[in-house]
């Protein structure tokens, strides 16, 4: 993929959900999130996406503020809008209404010099399904060893 710089993935939600469906988000930042965002200073733990007054928010996404920064810096942990098209947010809210989905967050990247998130649509796993899916990775790591 050209032009697609990944900045961080969040490699829990693919251990605690099972992920349906993929969409692509722009966020709203300010230029000393951007420049933060540029150097890796992200998290993704605990955060998560709800849709209130029909705008999909980022809630609880850690950036951390950039050194440099002076009066400018925001907080870390506030909540950002993101961006997506009316019938993306329609076919989220519609999902989430249902039994057992949630929208998380999967990765953050750079997309020709903007800054996107990808976002996931996703059914929560149970005990069982984590082990199966640890016994799949670990299989497929020693069948990639034995090469």
């Amino acid at each position: 993929m050209e032009g697609i710089k990944i900045i961080a993935q969040n490699k829990k939600a693919y251990h605690d959900y099972f992920i349906d469906e993929t969409y692509e988000a722009g966020i709203v930042l300010v230029g000393s999130e951007v420049k933060s965002v540029r150097g890796g200073k992200v998290s993704f733990a605990d955060s998560f996406v709800s849709i209130k007054d029909g705008r999909p928010i980022l809630e609880n996404f850690h950036i951390a503020p950039y050194e440099k920064g002076s009066y400018f810096n925001l907080e870390a942990r506030r909540d950002r809008a993101l961006l997506l098209n009316k019938r993306e947010i329609d076919r989220l809210r519609a999902a989430v209404e249902r039994k057992g989905y949630t929208i998380v967050a999967t990765k953050i990247y750079f997309k020709h010099s903007l800054v996107k998130v990808e976002l996931g649509l996703a059914r929560g796993k149970h005990t069982y399904d984590k082990r199966q899916s640890l016994k799949e990775k670990q299989l497929a790591r020693e069948a990639e060893r034995a090469k």
